[in-house]
């Protein structure tokens, strides 16, 4: 990552480093970066609260994934799952964020949506499809009914892409999705509650400026072996690449489409980009905290009031 990120930045004036402070940056290590960033993490006030429901309709027709059944080489088989935006309060409408990450290249696009009804989830899939560099080719979920229903079996069986579902009761199946909902959603725009118009519009502007810069320009290391020798673990990662790396690797894309994103790469602005996303993302906090909130959930006062 920062092998790229160094000369952009020093390109637009937004590193001031000599070249041996360059090489030095550039070489130094993950973990380096890590614990020299320590104090400036922040951690989250509260954690958000699950909206999956089973969905029964049709389950029986939708196979369970196994990894025989997955080229996990190839891009374009996808993990998807949806975010709610409920801020502690989940009554009411509210957005949600459909969050559909790459197994094999990381390559991960957000849709966010007004409801989590059938019809939006096809819809916010069908623009992802749209957005991604290469053919989606099947889809991996969760057991939610979002998308364990007939009009999302429907819309995968039109578009010709293998459907298939996570084992129930076991969310580690979606791993590589459940931890871009962390870095790609959480870590941006935080727990608050989103319900407007104009806060699903902000969420799609952020994520549509966040898409280039984190597939472009972030590196990520994927677990390539894990063993277990008693009560130790030991772990091995390949090098990190940036999901445009690993699909200009895969070998995947055409020459026109590497081109256009190698283009793409070498236009951004990485510090013009970030202040941008941290724009938009304090614009977005400060609609959440200036309204008065959603009626309080109807009580049965029959059976709670005084006898």
């Amino acid at each position: 990552m920062l092998s790229v990120l160094v000369p952009l930045m020093r390109r637009d004036g937004e590193l001031d480093v000599t070249d041996d402070e360059a090489a030095r940056l550039v070489a130094m290590s993950a973990a380096t970066i890590d614990r020299r960033l320590q104090g400036a993490k922040v951690l989250a006030g509260f954690r958000a609260t699950g909206h999956t429901k089973p969905g029964s309709l049709l389950k029986t027709q939708i196979p369970i994934r196994t990894w025989s059944e997955w080229d996990d080489v190839t891009p374009g088989f996808v993990e998807i799952d949806l975010v709610g935006h409920e801020g502690g309060n989940s009554f009411g409408e509210l957005c949600f964020t459909l969050t559909v990450t790459d197994v094999a290249s990381g390559w991960t696009v957000n849709r966010s949506i007004r409801n989590k009804a059938a019809v939006r989830v096809s819809e916010a899939m069908a623009h992802v499809r749209a957005a991604l560099p290469f053919p989606l080719l099947g889809i991996d979920s969760d057991n939610g009914s979002e998308f364990i229903n007939a009009h999302f079996v429907e819309w995968c069986g039109a578009n010709r892409i293998t459907f298939t579902r996570s084992r129930p009761g076991n969310k580690n199946d979606g791993c590589h999705v459940e931890q871009k909902n962390w870095t790609h959603v959480r870590e941006l725009v935080g727990y608050l509650r989103f319900d407007t118009d104009a806060e699903l519009a902000l969420l799609n502007r952020i994520w549509r400026i966040d898409r280039g810069y984190t597939n472009l320009l972030l590196t990520q290391q994927k677990l390539v072996e894990r063993h277990r020798d008693g009560a130790k673990v030991t772990t091995r990662h390949d090098t990190a690449q940036s999901p445009y790396e690993r699909l200009v690797a895969s070998g995947v894309l055409t020459s026109a489409q590497q081109g256009a994103l190698t283009r793409s790469r070498n236009s951004l602005h990485p510090g013009q980009v970030q202040r941008e996303i941290d724009r938009l993302c304090t614009q977005l906090e400060r609609l959440a905290l200036s309204k008065t909130g959603p009626p309080p959930r109807a009580v049965n006062r029959a059976f709670t009031g005084p006898g």
